[in-house]
């Protein structure tokens, strides 16, 4: 068994897409890779690599670099190659689903539409595996919700933003320490919401529903 932890974040290789809302989960590993000094200066099993430590452990961070929708190629070489358990990976990515601000963090469940996901837990062979949604927000009017995630989010989003992306940090740092139940009994929701619920002390429980 290795101390070692996998942290991937989605998204699609090339400057055309590095700000867009679809890449969300590069840059939450780039902010990740900024706060503890890693750089992604390696390559592996398609992915760009940063390793470093954060707190007492040992951290993998990646980008797969095969498009959003073969991410599992990468995930399972690197799983296989460092011998990470599936319990050590995190995946990091966008939702279309919930509102910019807002953090949805499980330990199971269905892909909900991510095909980055998807195609994850097809290669593994399971649903149980640690994820953070990231939420970009639904386009506005009748935009076509493919076009919509290839956009850079607005200038009036930029300060939601950079706070959300702080808040993954958090989120992260809360379960290399103390799990994913504890993580999404802090970090769960709008940064109102995880605040109320850090105050209250409720008992985080797994969600076993679909997403």
């Amino acid at each position: 068994m290795t101390d070692r932890f996998l942290i991937v974040g989605l998204g699609n290789p090339g400057k055309e897409y590095e700000k867009t809302r679809h890449n969300i989960g590069f840059r939450c590993v780039d902010e990740i890779a900024r706060k503890y000094g890693m750089s992604f200066i390696k390559k592996q099993s398609k992915a760009q690599l940063a390793e470093g430590q954060i707190g007492d452990h040992k951290v993998l961070l990646a980008k797969p670099q095969t498009y959003m929708n073969l991410s599992g190629d990468a995930v399972r070489g690197l799983l296989d190659f460092y011998k990470i358990p599936n319990d050590h990976l995190l995946v990091i990515m966008d939702d279309l689903d919930i509102p910019l601000g807002t953090l949805r963090i499980r330990l199971q469940g269905s892909a909900g539409g991510q095909k980055g996901l998807k195609h994850i837990q097809t290669v593994l062979g399971t649903q149980d595996i640690n994820r953070i949604r990231f939420g970009i927000g639904r386009p506005p009017g009748r935009m076509d919700p493919a076009a919509y995630v290839l956009q850079d989010f607005g200038k009036d989003e930029q300060i939601l933003l950079i706070e959300t992306l702080d808040r993954v940090v958090k989120a992260v740092e809360t379960w290399l320490d103390h799990g994913i139940l504890i993580a999404m009994n802090r970090h769960n929701g709008t940064a109102e919401e995880s605040a109320r619920n850090a105050t209250a002390g409720a008992t985080p429980k797994p969600s076993v529903t679909p997403e």
